[in-house]
């Protein structure tokens, strides 16, 4: 179901419309409240992985929230609560996790989707919620999480809140790999290079293509790897792509 459930949100379109590229992680809040208005929701956050591939070094960190910092609650009693179920569910799937809070009307309740959710421990903190994990790989893992006095979410919410969860945290990587580019941008040449080596053509045809000698086109496709910090030619064209650069 875990699979099944992912490719379902992945195909359920993001509502709110970008109009520009974020340029800063502020520019998701209007995002992020709007989600939290459609699930009824109190407060936000929005929880990240490190880049660690050890087990032991692992953590969750809070990178947005909207939790009152005088408040009873606040993203790092999530993390101090359940910080460690996050991370283990994190490793095995995909599936929303439920709380309910200390009080006995703080519940989580999702009567059509029941079976396909996982409970934290209740009890444990004054508020309850939900958590969606998000899982893009090593450097995009992490949760959107939403917390209320009392959340009734139907399967269809999830859905659509998850489908914009993955949305947002591919966004956030894009933003975090632009921030984390070299200064020196691509020359159109190079651009050019890594298009076509994108489109699948070797050296030799790229050459043939834009008028230029195989080494030439090396020398652009090798320049062009060094600026974007990559290992490799695949390595890349994947992050031009990322980056906008390349279709």
């Amino acid at each position: 179901m875990s699979g099944n459930f992912i490719r379902e949100a992945r195909t359920v379109p993001d509502p709110v419309k970008r109009h520009s590229k974020a340029v800063s992680r502020s520019d998701f809040f209007p995002r992020l409240v709007a989600m939290q208005r459609f699930a009824h929701a109190r407060n936000f956050a929005v929880l990240k992985t490190n880049n660690s591939g050890l087990p032991s070094r692992r953590k969750l960190t809070c990178i947005l929230d909207n939790f009152p910092t005088d408040g009873e609650v606040a993203a790092s009693s999530i993390l101090e609560a359940y910080g460690p179920a996050l991370l283990d569910h994190l490793e095995v799937s995909s599936l929303p996790l439920l709380w309910n809070g200390k009080d006995d009307t703080q519940t989580a309740e999702t009567p059509d989707f029941a079976a396909f959710v996982t409970r934290l421990k209740n009890r444990v903190l004054p508020v309850c919620g939900i958590a969606l994990p998000v899982r893009l790989g090593s450097m995009g893992n992490g949760y959107t999480v939403f917390a209320a006095n009392y959340l009734d979410i139907t399967s269809e919410i999830i859905i659509d809140l998850h489908a914009r969860s993955h949305q947002m945290m591919m966004d956030l990587l894009v933003l975090d790999e632009r921030r984390s580019a070299p200064d020196e941008v691509l020359s159109n040449r190079e651009i050019a290079c890594l298009q076509l080596a994108g489109d699948g053509l070797v050296s030799e045809e790229i050459a043939g293509q834009l008028g230029l000698s195989v080494h030439t086109v090396n020398a652009y496709l090798a320049s062009a790897t060094v600026k974007l910090d990559s290992v490799n030619r695949i390595q890349a064209i994947a992050k031009a792509i990322r980056l906008g650069y390349i279709a």
